[in-house]
């Protein structure tokens, strides 16, 4: 009885293939923004704040090189193209 309220009420739904890579693709553009703004940060960082952008700049570096190596293993070609139409996607979902 008590683990009773410990299961879940919901299925986790699954999500398909091209939700998948929307998200990826959605992920690998909000990575490359992190990226540059940790960039932009470590231009004008002081003392203490040089060592935290710096290390901010190499784990998005890092998770950006790992999910380019999993959109190029899944065949997706992340351009320009998609980095506008995702941009006006997300601009428009938060409107």
């Amino acid at each position: 009885m008590e683990n009773d309220q410990y299961r879940k009420e919901q299925k986790i739904i699954e999500k398909n293939e091209i939700e998948k890579e929307i998200e990826l693709i959605k992920t690998i553009i909000r990575t490359k923004e992190e990226l540059k703004v940790a960039n932009c940060n470590f231009e004008y960082a002081h003392d203490d704040l040089v060592d935290y952008y710096v290390y901010q700049i190499k784990a998005n570096q890092a998770k950006l090189d790992y999910l380019i190596k999993v959109a190029k293993a899944n065949g997706i070609e992340v351009d320009m193209i998609n980095d506008i139409k995702f941009r006006l996607w997300n601009v428009e979902e938060v409107s």
